[in-house]
């Protein structure tokens, strides 16, 4: 493991020297990254299987189609109206939220994802737009400006080293005026680990205070935070759902109050709905 380490640390002190060739430290930088996080390479291959399509007994047509509807409800309502901006959907998955937008009318889309599996099932779907890479490198050799980046349940999964370099890589590839829209776990959450350690690849947790701090700190401005959209199917269902989320929350925010704190600030839906500007 030592001689492990002092390799990885040989790699990316040589790196830091080549820096003014990027190509080449951007290819012993993934190397050395790839020692210490082989985990990565296991798991991501496929992910579909066993993790994002696992807990579920729908086909696969189905459960994309959910997702679809979603972020329509989710996202859409709160990106830029302007159809002909340029997106860039970072980790994009099986393109459910490219879906979304192209349903919405939205036509200049770029997406890209790490797992084999997932890009295969989206192009099966007819998303041409998706294309397999790793983002941090994408985000490092790409020449465009977008309008608009999405990061949908992404950010969680990388540390906190690395997503600071991958917040401070989207700032530089969005335009003056661009916007950076991220979806991840609410550590504030009631049973907040059923999402946040639910997925072995998770390694970082926000809540709204951390994600406002975070965003910030990197020069983001008018920095937002949305609740995720909760909906269970069936009208009684969803009206008795209602109604217990009330109470719920009633409670919490008595107990946070009993602790001498404000919840004002404080979200409590599954995910974190972050939108921040250039």
């Amino acid at each position: 493991k030592k001689s492990k380490t002092m390799l990885v640390l040989g790699y990316q002190a040589l790196a830091s020297l080549l820096n003014s060739n990027k190509l080449l430290y951007l290819c012993l930088n993934i190397f050395s990254k790839k020692i210490l996080m082989k985990y990565r390479n296991i798991l991501y291959n496929n992910y579909y299987s066993t993790q994002a399509g696992q807990l579920t007994t729908k086909s696969i047509q189905l459960k994309f189609e959910e997702e679809t509807k979603v972020f329509i409800a989710e996202i859409i309502p709160i990106i830029n109206k302007n159809k002909s901006i340029k997106i860039l959907d970072l980790g994009c998955g099986t393109g459910s939220f490219i879906n979304a937008l192209k349903i919405s009318g939205y036509e200049r889309i770029e997406g890209i994802d790490i797992s084999s599996e997932q890009v295969s099932i989206a192009n099966q779907m007819g998303l041409t737009e998706v294309k397999i890479g790793d983002i941090v490198a994408f985000l490092k050799l790409s020449k465009s400006k977008y309008d608009l980046i999405s990061c949908m349940d992404i950010i969680e999964h990388f540390t906190k080293d690395e997503l600071v370099e991958l917040l401070d890589l989207i700032k530089l590839n969005l335009n003056d005026a661009g916007t950076i829209i991220a979806r991840t776990p609410n550590m504030d959450a009631p049973y907040a680990s059923l999402y946040a350690n639910g997925d072995f690849t998770h390694e970082n947790y926000l809540n709204t205070q951390s994600a406002v701090q975070l965003f910030k700190s990197i020069g983001y401005h008018n920095i937002n935070i949305y609740p995720s959209y909760i909906r269970v199917n069936g009208f009684l269902k969803e009206f008795v759902r209602k109604i217990l989320w009330s109470v719920l929350k009633l409670k919490i925010k008595i107990m946070i109050f009993s602790t001498g704190r404000s919840s004002k600030h404080m979200s409590l839906t599954p995910n974190l709905i972050i939108v921040a500007q250039n």
